[in-house]
């Protein structure tokens, strides 16, 4: 507020009878609207600290490669299709938002239908219904692991006192359980599944809705997404992001930083977090201005 800045020439309000000048160093920093105490104040203690770390649950285990893939197999299969996705086929086809886009590519791919056959799109969705009833049989069961280095963060997290939040667009009745199995009970705060909104990753409400459950900020926050529809939904939400790809540290100009997994050469823990945010968060207001 202008009130605090004194114009040049002004002494301190405190004196009495007696001008009271600043070193040179101190008076430059009161001028520029701040307390010179506070001039050599370490980065981390900026006005946006970290308060929360919030996951997308493919950042948490690959649910796509590992969950998704398989129960699309044998759906594949149910239907009677003597054909079945590599991992490597899949992340490919992951370039493509649904999973209908997916199923329509691949039958057509293998000359099952033509682009103009509006059985290909019958079809697809048959074997989309089919994968969703599997998928929730299949992952109950599924045996998914964290990924590498996940768990030192999360407990790293909780012994800093920041808190971690999930959001994911599964259902509540499958997410719950299976967040538990990756990270343990008691470490998440907040949960924000498919059931609690109204609209799914891409959309920025998953997001909103995990910050205002802990109250804070988009500011006080930063995203770690395992999706690109995760990654669009926090960086929309005004998120720092860091991104987890699993295979590769491909270029993301949204990102923070993009990383593999969380542990390599170099483990990914709550420091680390608290520089990418800060350093993200310093740019950010000087593009800003």
């Amino acid at each position: 507020m202008a009130w605090l800045i004194p114009q040049l020439g002004e002494v301190d309000s405190c004196d009495v009878g007696h001008p009271i000048r600043m070193p040179p160093t101190q008076e430059k920093t009161w001028r520029a609207g701040r307390f010179w105490w506070d001039a050599s104040a370490p980065a981390q203690s900026v006005a946006y600290p970290l308060r929360a770390v919030i996951f997308d649950l493919d950042a948490l285990t690959d649910i796509e490669c590992d969950g998704h893939r398989v129960a699309f197999n044998a759906a594949f299969a149910a239907h009677g299709l003597d054909f079945q996705w590599s991992v490597e086929r899949y992340r490919k086809l992951l370039a493509l938002s649904d999973e209908r886009q997916r199923v329509s590519a691949e039958l057509r791919k293998r000359g099952i239908a033509t682009e103009c056959d509006v059985l290909t799109e019958l079809l697809a969705d048959d074997i989309c219904t089919t994968k969703n009833m599997m998928f929730e049989e299949l992952i109950h069961d599924a045996d998914l692991a964290p990924r590498p280095g996940l768990v030192d963060l999360v407990l790293d997290a909780f012994a800093a006192g920041v808190w971690v939040g999930v959001v994911t667009n599964g259902p509540r009745s499958w997410a719950e359980p299976l967040i538990r199995h990756l990270v343990g009970d008691g470490l998440v705060e907040t949960l924000v599944t498919a059931d609690d909104v109204k609209k799914a990753m891409p959309d920025r409400e998953a997001h909103q809705n995990v910050l205002w459950e802990l109250g804070i900020p988009a500011e006080n926050a930063l995203a770690v997404a395992g999706s690109a529809s995760g990654l669009r939904a926090a960086t929309c939400a005004g998120m720092a992001t860091v991104v987890i790809t699993g295979d590769g540290t491909p270029d993301i100009p949204a990102a923070v930083a993009v990383r593999s997994d969380y542990r390599g050469s170099d483990p990914l823990l709550i420091a680390d977090c608290q520089r990418l945010h800060g350093r993200w968060w310093a740019a950010h207001k000087r593009s800003a201005a």
